[in-house]
């Protein structure tokens, strides 16, 4: 019998975690696909696993694109069906003459569910403003939802009317970000007001992280409320009022920064569906 030497061994222990870790990546990537929904290209992580009970569902915040939610994915996938795309002008999926406001945004997202044999109920899992448009999913379609993970969520309320940002702000917004995402920030009033439009989720288990970075006081006041207007976050802070809010030490991209509590969140309502 020959032995190898310590430093051959070293050499195989390193092949075997590079191999390890690109078989990963590629089990992931191999899920990343464009498919063509209504006629247009939607690109998406459609990873369906027959064994479990629990349909996790991503929504990106604005500019964001799925890849964002790799790490989560990848903890999520053996316990659940996932799915996570990216909205019309985002990576490669095709843009849309259709409206940004939520409500469409709702629709299109459950038609891609049923595109791809992904049944309710679903964990609605939504970063920033994509946090806003799972909200009105729950809201619009409660008997579809098992549960809410808002992920340093957008709020109704929070963001103004487009025509009350100052010139400054405006022109910015046009010379550097895409159409549709003009679109989008310029729907989030309307979207707002849909959300509130809609009836109680108090009976749907909601967990919201809120990013609060240490060294901050001890509870955050403001909830994504950049101004902190003492009535809009008194407005925010009393939406959801059986919710459990988490405080995690992080920054606004919780998903990348900070994984293991959105990864934790999630683990929790899929128990809560088990």
């Amino acid at each position: 019998m020959s032995f190898s030497s310590g430093k051959d061994v070293m050499i195989m222990r390193s092949v075997a975690v590079m191999a390890g870790l690109w078989c990963a990546g590629q089990a992931l990537a191999a899920t990343v696909t464009t498919e063509l929904i209504d006629g247009r290209a939607v690109e998406m992580i459609s990873v369906k696993n027959p064994a479990a009970k629990a349909v996790v569902v991503f929504e990106n915040g604005s500019r964001a694109t799925v890849d964002k939610w790799d790490k989560v994915i990848d903890a999520i996938a053996p316990q659940a069906s996932v799915f996570a795309y990216n909205r019309p002008g985002y990576g490669k999926s095709a843009e849309t003459d259709a409206p940004r406001d939520g409500l469409t945004i709702v629709e299109q997202l459950r038609a891609q569910l049923r595109q791809q044999g992904l049944r309710p109920p679903y964990i609605l899992v939504g970063h920033s403003l994509g946090g806003l448009y799972m909200q009105l999913f729950a809201k619009r379609h409660p008997e579809e939802v098992s549960g809410i993970v808002l992920v340093d969520s957008l709020y109704p309320r929070v963001i103004k009317k487009q025509e009350d940002f100052p010139l400054l702000t405006r022109v910015g917004a046009r010379l550097f970000f895409s159409s549709m995402v003009r679109k989008e920030i310029n729907s989030i009033d309307e979207t707002s007001e849909q959300v509130l439009a809609q009836g109680s989720i108090d009976d749907k288990p909601l967990i919201r992280l809120v990013n609060q970075p240490r060294g901050a006081t001890a509870i955050p006041v403001d909830f994504g409320v950049v101004n902190k207007d003492p009535q809009t976050v008194a407005f925010v802070k009393a939406l959801y009022p059986q919710a459990k809010t988490v405080f995690v030490d992080s920054d606004h991209q919780m998903q990348t920064a900070t994984p293991q509590a959105v990864i934790d969140a999630i683990k929790e309502m899929i128990v809560l569906r088990q």
